[in-house]
């Protein structure tokens, strides 16, 4: 029994903090817009953001969104606008913390840049879209979860404004950015006119009464796949990454490569299990959609990893690197016809987990490179662990995680992800290939994951160096980061039973 019973509305906290740090962060900046306080300005986004993960960390543990626990399980707010459940909680607690992280690294970085008040309130604005989205259950919300998200993104990208290399990059992310979220709202207009729902689970109800607008649907459904891609960058709609992600500051570059792929792969996976039932759909449009995700996996993990395989640049390669790791996990997407559905989305949540903590240690580290004035290029790295040993023995962590080697995380989770892929396989022979094609590509990443490792640990530098800095928090952030990489494989038994359960929330 609970000692203190709460509000419904209260379940949405995590996102309601993000939402009030945001608030305070324009207070702040208004009350005196031409001082610059960094230390009230960081602690007060890395509090906010805590605050967010501790309250969604201690929801799970009290039993919210499970099933079956007296006075919690899952709660639908504003006539089932919003829902809050493991898969809501689960991503919740996965982007306040990479917000977190992104929060304290930025106190240095942004050292001597302008609009810093403006920076950390459009962050924490982002963040609460995403936690937003992460509990939407109407394409209604989903859309306006995504416009919070989006718009404060564009804007930070583009927030060096000196930077010709980064104003560039915000007006490209900008425009690709529009059209994907035309093609996605009109692809929520032609659902509605298929079912006359917008809620997703009336939408499934409302595929009985489809037969006749088959067509219409099946566009539907495709430009809202065409939408969630380009979210996640998954291929053909990934040409905004390895700009938006060069050319914004690199903390940034870890906050949406991270913070906002989660977000996508959330409304993928509600969206696609909740509205469209498998049997149903097809039914209605004549084909499975996991067809769709199938192609776009293979097609995704495939270009990511070839592009980042030729690349030069340090981040270019870090941001098709991201597209490669999403297509890893729309395999859990492909799968959902399966019987093992529950055991490969949970695996591909799991991966996401540790990604955003290997992932955005690498971009951060990236970030710690350019405060020491290190050039974009592979060569420009040579030798830096000689002066930085501490933070390139993390990036090494980061490097060889990412790559799947083991004792560390991302060797369990794409361990997971390929023999849950080859148990859904029985059900589905085509599985065959993705679970291949994944571990090809996972050695394909091993060579340029390495050269930046041999870069940092055994070539020469190329010049001299002054005495590198020690900025305590982009430090502490790409530290913490690499900690908790290697201490997640002790954990996995933790995280694997909270992922299965979040997927159990919507595939069940």
């Amino acid at each position: 029994m609970a000692v203190v019973q709460l509000p419904e509305w209260t379940a949405l906290a995590p996102a309601l903090i993000l939402a009030g740090t945001a608030i305070v962060l324009f207070l702040l900046d208004s009350s005196s817009p031409r001082s610059t306080n960094r230390p009230l300005l960081a602690g007060t986004a890395v509090v906010g953001s805590l605050a967010s993960l501790a309250v969604a960390v201690w929801f799970t543990a009290a039993g919210v969104g499970a099933t079956g626990i007296e006075n919690y399980g899952v709660i639908d707010l504003m006539g089932g606008q919003f829902i809050v459940d493991r898969l809501a909680l689960y991503f919740m607690i996965i982007i306040a913390t990479v917000t977190a992280l992104v929060a304290v690294a930025s106190y240095d970085y942004l050292r001597d840049h302008s609009y810093q008040a403006e920076y950390y309130s459009l962050m924490i604005l982002a963040a609460t879209g995403m936690s937003m989205m992460a509990a939407s259950n109407s394409l209604v919300t989903i859309f306006i979860a995504l416009e919070l998200t989006s718009l404060p993104s564009y804007a930070l990208v583009a927030i060096l404004k000196d930077n010709r290399g980064s104003v560039e990059a915000g007006l490209k992310y900008f425009l690709i950015g529009a059209l994907s979220s035309a093609i996605f709202v009109y692809g929520v207009s032609l659902v509605y006119g298929a079912t006359g729902s917008l809620r997703l689970p009336d939408i499934a109800t409302g595929l009985q009464n489809a037969g006749e607008m088959g067509g219409l649907l099946g566009l539907g459904i495709l430009m809202l796949i065409g939408g969630i891609a380009f979210k996640t960058a998954s291929v053909p709609f990934h040409f905004w990454a390895p700009e938006a992600y060069e050319g914004a500051p690199a903390p940034i570059s870890a906050f949406l490569s991270s913070a906002s792929k989660a977000a996508g792969f959330v409304l993928a996976f509600r969206v696609f299990t909740t509205a469209f039932p498998i049997e149903a759909t097809t039914d209605v449009i004549g084909v499975e959609w996991t067809w769709a995700f199938v192609i776009l996996a293979l097609v995704t993990m495939t270009v990511g990893n070839f592009a980042a395989a030729t690349q030069e640049n340090v981040k270019r390669m870090l941001a098709y690197s991201s597209i490669g790791h999403a297509g890893y996990v729309l395999i859990g997407l492909a799968a959902l016809s399966t019987e093992a559905s529950e055991l490969v989305m949970g695996a591909a949540m799991m991966h996401l987990l540790v990604y955003g903590f290997m992932n955005t240690g690498a971009f951060l580290f990236v970030g710690l490179a350019e405060y020491w004035g290190v050039g974009p290029r592979f060569e420009d790295y040579n030798g830096l662990a000689k002066q930085a040993p501490v933070a390139c023995a993390a990036m090494a962590v980061f490097m060889f995680s990412l790559a799947g080697i083991p004792l560390f995380g991302g060797f369990w989770s794409k361990y997971l992800l390929y023999t849950a892929t080859l148990k859904a396989a029985a059900d589905n022979a085509v599985l065959l290939v993705l679970a291949g094609a994944l571990v090809v590509n996972s050695a394909l990443s091993l060579y340029y994951y390495s050269r930046l490792v041999k870069a940092l640990w055994i070539e020469d530098p190329i010049l001299d160096r002054d005495r590198l800095a020690q900025p305590i928090g982009l430090y502490a952030a790409v530290v913490v980061a690499a900690v908790i990489t290697v201490l997640i494989l002790p954990a996995f038994g933790l995280i694997e039973d909270a992922a299965i359960e979040a997927a159990t929330a919507v595939v069940a």
